[in-house]
């Protein structure tokens, strides 16, 4: 059973497999960000700080995209699902942080996680087929192929950064203050 903290989020293992504290601390990430934009409305969701445009309704969308990219498309070789398959990136390479706006609080937060789920199953069947050191596939111009295992720690290194964006939102929107 794994233990969960008072923000609802797994703690990983102090002495697990690689593959196991790998994705321990992706889901532990993920935990953050839902537990950042947890119960806020459209005000919450589209609220800035500063100069900056991100918002948390951003946040939820670029990190579903992030997971989608690398799970679907990078790791599997998968095209793009909705909504990510009508996009034209070229008009509009931040399309998935401007479009934010446009989205209730539900249909982010349900975008966001339906990708997390989809992305632990194309990670499961993974490390099923070759674990940690399996291959991906290029995309695009990028004619490298990385690991499962640089996906993860990629996924975890994008969640972290976004994560502390997270932070300061949060603690401008209500006060809600923690690591």
């Amino acid at each position: 059973m794994t233990d969960l903290d008072e923000h609802g989020r797994p703690e990983p293992p102090l002495a697990g497999t690689e593959a196991a504290t790998l994705l321990a601390f992706l889901d532990y990430q993920r935990a953050t960000l839902a537990w950042k934009c947890g119960g806020l409305g459209t005000a919450g969701l589209t609220a800035t700080i500063g100069g900056s445009a991100v918002t948390l309704g951003g946040l939820l969308k670029h990190l579903a995209y992030v997971e989608s990219h690398w799970c679907s498309w990078r790791l599997h070789g998968q095209r793009p699902r909705p909504p990510w398959d009508t996009v034209d990136w070229t008009a509009d390479p931040d399309w998935d942080w401007h479009s934010a706006a446009d989205d209730s609080p539900e249909e982010l937060v349900a975008l966001w996680y339906d990708t997390v789920e989809r992305s632990r199953t194309l990670v499961a069947d993974a490390l099923a087929d070759g674990g940690l050191d399996r291959l991906g596939h290029a995309f695009g111009q990028d004619t490298r192929t990385p690991s499962l295992r640089w996906i993860l720690v990629h996924l975890i290194e994008e969640y972290a950064r976004h994560n502390g964006h997270a932070d300061l939102l949060r603690e401008s929107i209500d006060g809600q203050t923690g690591e």
